[in-house]
């Protein structure tokens, strides 16, 4: 697994550091039950502190991508094919807006504007849809 991160962006490297291992997840690269990379090894190899490399992957296990776990390191969750799934129904709704003439800005804006939660058809009371 290759973490990649860019000195010159303004993100912050831990966060750089989860979006690469995101990126892996979601592509496909690693998926449930393999593991990452040991803290210390990453910190090691990109020159960086080890906290760093921890806060990324308290990040990642926040989200439920990763468990932390005592002598086995950071192990991706069976959310990961999840996200896998997600990622191919992702770009097909990109290439999608792509056909219509929407721009990825205005698509991302479409999506964070839609509620997650599925609202009770039209006329219809919340107590009475959940009936």
């Amino acid at each position: 697994m290759l973490i990649r991160i860019d000195e010159a962006s303004e993100r912050p490297i831990y966060a750089q550091i989860a979006d690469s291992v995101r990126a892996d997840v979601a592509s496909g690269r690693i998926g449930p039950g393999g593991s990452l990379p040991p803290a210390r090894e990453v910190a090691t190899g990109l020159g960086i502190n080890v906290h760093t490399v921890l806060r990324a992957y308290q990040q990642l296990r926040d989200e439920g991508l990763i468990d932390l776990k005592r002598r086995r390191g950071a192990v991706v969750t069976p959310a990961a094919a999840r996200l896998a799934e997600l990622q191919g129904e992702v770009r097909a709704l990109v290439d999608r807006a792509a056909q219509l003439g929407v721009g990825t800005a205005l698509l991302a804006a479409l999506v964070a504007e839609t509620p997650a939660d599925p609202q009770p058809p039209l006329g219809i009371a919340p107590r009475e849809a959940a009936a």
